[in-house]
């Protein structure tokens, strides 16, 4: 998903802390009871790849030195992941094929024999098709570090009720985005939002100013029944609110503000409000709950604020895509190629398998880092709010790059 939109879960304070375009839900934040905890079964993770072309200042994969790894049909992947795996791949080719490729492994016309090859495999044949049509590589030392996110839900309503009265507002129809690239070469890929005051372009309001009534031309799309969770949500871009009588549905990043984005973590530690051994995000949340007045102030120090729409169809990572709970990693694109499947050998077994990585995220950076995602509901919760694994990550890319790489002085062995 698009930064914004990404839908995170980790369980770092020092994300919360410091994200300034993160995207963070604590468990307790969702409607009902909080998720139980669910402790992963241990796994042996394969050992990574001597790599003797190791930079570590590398720019993106190519340059950080990669080598050959083991044989795709030694991972013993299974035919019930590659079927998943497949299926998602089948997706990414529309895009694989004409993509740049940041990385500087691939190029779009690479993945074309193994995406046309894709489309007629059945699920029993999967396994088979990604050892015929890939081959392993390394990046750099191949250590991997996973986390894990999935799709937050708060409790809400589509019309006002009692319990029900935290509006969740729309883009304002006075919020004006301003590229001012198009103004001055100078300020190209540069942005700003306001809003027009007589003659002048202003700053939007601020968090302060929309909770205390100053905005007036926000549509409200619904209603939260927290407004913890709400800040949290708009934090997070995006997630599923479940409505009284259990129904439930999506809202997603529309726009922002345009103020400044500021963690309350830092903030909170500094004006002593977290005290040593009590500063989880889950802490923080039962902090903020417990002291509602000082809660919301501590909150408006945050002067961003998220403008939502109604969602139809699937969530969609930063491909266009949807992506699939237990099968989608995001990733950095300038190690792991949008769309191409990577295999994670961990230290434990809910994170080990065969992913494929469509979508990114802000936290998300280097080589053999990824952050897992897990889908929607309780399971999804428990599983990605505790995931923190390690192990050794082997990008599957299309038979033959490694030789050409090689050919062409790109600092690779041959595959053992």
């Amino acid at each position: 998903m698009a930064a914004a939109r990404k839908l995170i879960v980790m369980t770092s304070l020092a994300l919360l802390v410091s994200a300034c375009g993160g995207r963070i839900v604590p468990p307790s934040t969702t409607a009902g009871a909080p998720a139980p905890v669910r402790r992963p079964i241990p796994a042996k993770p394969l050992p990574p790849v001597a790599n003797p072309t190791i930079v570590p200042a590398g720019a993106n994969a190519a340059g950080a030195g990669i080598v050959g790894g083991p044989a795709v049909s030694s991972l013993g992947i299974g035919q019930s992941r590659a079927a998943r795996a497949l299926a998602a791949f089948r997706l990414s080719c529309r895009e694989l094929v004409r993509r740049t490729d940041q990385s500087g492994l691939t190029r779009g016309a690479d993945w074309a024999p193994a995406c046309n090859a894709a489309q007629s495999v059945s699920d029993r044949d999967a396994e088979d098709f990604f050892a015929t049509n890939f081959e392993t590589v390394q990046v750099g030392d191949g250590k991997a570090f996973a986390t894990g996110y999935y799709i937050p839900e708060i409790a809400g309503s589509r019309e006002r009720r009692r319990g029900y009265e935290v509006p969740i507002y729309g883009r304002p129809a006075d919020l004006i985005d301003v590229d001012l690239g198009k103004f001055s070469d100078a300020l190209k890929g540069k942005s700003i939002r306001g809003r027009v005051d007589g003659k002048n372009l202003v700053p939007y309001y601020d968090r302060t100013q929309i909770e205390t009534g100053a905005m007036t031309q926000a549509p409200i799309i619904a209603w939260a029944a927290d407004p913890v969770a709400l800040f949290f949500l708009q934090v997070q871009g995006s997630g599923e609110v479940r409505q009284p009588d259990g129904s439930t549905f999506r809202i997603g990043y529309d726009s922002q503000n345009g103020r400044d984005y500021t963690g309350i973590g830092a903030l909170m530690r500094d004006r002593g409000m977290l005290q040593p051994g009590h500063a989880t995000m889950q802490d923080i949340v039962a902090w903020l709950r417990a002291h509602p007045d000082e809660g919301r102030e501590v909150m408006r120090a945050n002067k961003s604020y998220v403008f939502f729409r109604l969602l139809d169809g699937p969530p969609l990572g930063a491909m266009g895509l949807p992506v699939t709970g237990g099968v989608t990693v995001a990733s950095d694109p300038k190690f792991i190629p949008m769309g191409a499947p990577v295999f994670l050998s961990m230290d434990r077994t809910d994170a080990t398998g065969l992913w494929i990585a469509q979508d990114t995220g802000g936290a998300i950076k280097g080589a053999n880092r990824v952050d897992t995602f897990w889908g929607a509901g309780k399971e999804a919760e428990a599983i990605a709010g505790g995931m923190s694994g390690r192990g050794t990550a082997f990008l599957l890319v299309p038979v033959g790059t490694l030789a050409r790489l090689q050919g062409g002085g790109g600092g690779t062995t041959p595959q053992r």
